[in-house]
């Protein structure tokens, strides 16, 4: 005969359980219904967490509304005997031979005289286990007692793991979410020491309590960042981060390994996260007060200290390492997994921004070697440079300059630009540079240079071509000096005068390296002491700003404004200005001014003395 009140009673159980978010949810569903079971006076269930250490027990009485509850951590250790297997064990024991050493429940059951306890237990995870029992007198069918039990353990169990389930895909989500955005968040710097700061700013709270990064240099660890949830127990991280031999020297032993590993209890011992009563109670006295806190614990929360320690290696080789240190219950501590899909994106990035600042030096160092280490200067004129590289990652651009004396004792002023960028377009920077340097130097007026290179760029048979201006200055006798002009193609160059007018230099001419033949005219005018020579390439007008506008339309303003001041201030300053301004854009920027100081009327106008000095880079 089919009981409908526990077949119903069963039914509500399991669209309980297909809702609840916690087991402890279910006692109304389970505890009413085996109450009104004939026979039964008492219900009780515990959990048991480990073999032996009791969590809470609740019972509920015929007759009472209001169950008791009792939460603890007691350990029963003559419990552990009763510690289940995979599979649910049934038991029947009579009330008077229970042993309160081992049974919590007996207490309880005595006021029931002649009771019999039916319990079964069971394991609800790999931390702990339960029972659920019920005390009934003579009248009690045992057996379909039993059977009751039975059915109402198959619902909590199968709750017990959808909640855990659930609460895995929820913990999956959370980490797919988290190690999406710690990429992102890494991968928006290249800069090495900024990624490794993110690394640990990103993992805390979220994954642990506190982080340390180390960067792996040829001598050993390097400490690099660290974080915490209290500003206190940072401070002490950073410090043990730096000097600690006890974390040194787990650096150093971990080496190559790639497994994370987890230390807690007697294996912290000696080191600064050991948790001991003596270490507690000074954290909680002291919290607040600053520098004495210990790493890990905060001030009442007793959750013992666990670190983990995660290799962080990217392409066959180790960059550095990650420490975490938690303060929390062992359920939130995250998986080795996951620590290890961490590690591998915060290597990744780390190797990235190594890449990426050794590129950038080798693209740099290649960039000086392509321009004049040092510019000539005398009396007459003041020299200066600027060179801002637009973007190191890309490679190493075509922007070039010069200065050179010749013969006459006049100087000539070069700057060019050459198409693209990368390992093509340096060589064809020194060639051309090189190149007019030396004709320059030997005394070749501007035009024949500019020819006699384009006939070498062809003779190369260059894929590339570049453009480039040419101006000599000449003194003169009136105290005024020989502007003499050639372009290639290139942006003409600007004199600012010393009333603050400024003016461009009319010249124009044909590409270098496009055609074979190729003549290039002169152009000619006088500046006067105090005037100033701009030569630049076509990454100072062509930054633009984010609503469309180019440098170039502001950039006689800007120079205007800069009269007065000597050439490195100019150079430097039209540079900055140009950066600023740019919301678009990434080339090179080059500046060469010369500023005329003048020689007195009938002067020797023989060559000076000539000094050199370092030019900008």
């Amino acid at each position: 005969m089919v009981d409908d009140t526990w077949s119903s009673a069963l039914h509500r159980l399991w669209q309980a359980a297909s809702r609840a978010e916690e087991v402890s949810a279910l006692a109304d569903d389970v505890y009413a219904p085996l109450l009104a079971t004939p026979g039964v006076h008492l219900v009780v269930g515990t959990r048991w967490e480990d073999p032996q250490i009791l969590r809470y027990m609740r019972a509920l009485r015929a007759g009472s509304d209001s169950p008791v509850i009792t939460a603890t951590a007691r350990s029963v250790p003559e419990a552990a005997v009763r510690e289940p297997g995979d599979e649910p064990v049934v038991t029947r024991i009579p009330v008077a031979g229970l042993d309160d050493a081992g049974w919590p429940e007996a207490e309880l059951l005595r006021r029931t005289p002649g009771a019999t306890f039916v319990v079964c237990t069971f394991r609800l995870d790999h931390r702990g286990w339960a029972s659920l029992g019920v005390g009934v007198d003579a009248s009690a069918d045992v057996a379909a007692v039993e059977g009751r039990l039975a059915q109402a353990v198959d619902v909590i169990v199968a709750c017990h793991t959808g909640i855990l389930q659930r609460g895995r895909e929820a913990r999956r989500g959370a980490d797919d979410a988290l190690l999406a955005e710690a990429s992102l968040q890494m991968d928006s710097s290249l800069d090495v020491e900024e990624t490794l700061r993110r690394v640990a700013r990103i993992a805390v709270p979220a994954v642990a309590e506190g982080a340390l990064v180390h960067l792996l240099r040829s001598e050993g660890p390097e400490f690099v960042a660290a974080t915490h949830v209290s500003v206190q127990q940072r401070r002490a991280l950073e410090e043990i981060g730096r000097e600690n031999p006890w974390l040194a020297a787990l650096l150093a032993r971990r080496g190559e390994d790639e497994d994370t590993v987890f230390l807690s209890g007697p294996e912290l011992d000696g080191s600064p996260f050991a948790d001991t009563a003596e270490a507690t109670e000074a954290t909680e006295a002291t919290e607040g007060d600053g520098d004495g806190a210990r790493p890990g614990a905060a001030g009442g929360d007793r959750h013992s200290t666990v670190i983990s320690v995660s290799t962080l290696r990217a392409r066959g080789r180790v960059v550095g390492s990650i420490t975490f240190v938690y303060q929390r219950p062992e359920a939130r501590l995250p998986s080795s997994a996951f620590l290890r899909s961490l590690a591998t994106r915060a290597a990744l990035s780390i190797d990235n921004a190594l890449l990426y600042e050794l590129r950038r030096h080798a693209v740099l160092s290649l960039q000086e070697h392509l321009l004049p280490s040092q510019l000539p200067v005398t009396d007459q004129w003041d020299l200066s440079a600027s060179y801002e590289v637009g973007d190191p990652m890309l490679d190493v651009g075509g922007d070039f300059y010069d200065a050179v004396t010749r013969p006459d004792g006049s100087i000539a002023l070069l700057i060019g630009d050459v198409c693209g960028r990368g390992a093509e377009a340096a060589a064809l920077t020194g060639l051309a540079r090189h190149t007019l340097r030396t004709l320059l130097e030997q005394g070749t007026d501007p035009g024949t240079a500019l020819s006699r290179l384009n006939r070498a760029l062809r003779q190369e048979r260059a894929s590339r071509f570049l453009t480039a201006v040419v101006t000599t200055l000449a003194p003169r006798a009136d105290g005024t000096a020989l502007l003499t002009t050639c372009s290639a193609g290139h942006p003409s160059p600007l004199v600012l005068r010393s009333d603050g007018t400024v003016s461009e230099v009319l010249t124009g001419g044909l590409l270098l390296g496009v055609l074979d033949d190729v003549s290039y005219e002169s152009h000619e005018e006088h500046i006067g002491p105090g005037d100033t020579v701009v030569l630049f390439t076509d990454g100072l007008t062509e930054s633009r700003e984010a609503g469309g506008a180019f440098f170039e339309s502001i950039l006689p303003v800007r120079l205007a404004a800069l009269r007065g001041f000597d050439a490195a201030h100019i150079a430097e300053s039209l540079t900055q200005q140009a950066k600023a301004y740019r919301a678009s854009g990434q080339d090179d920027i080059a500046l060469l001014v010369a500023r005329w100081t003048g020689v007195p009327p009938g002067a020797d106008l023989l060559p000076h003395p000539l000094q050199l000095v370092r030019t900008a880079r």
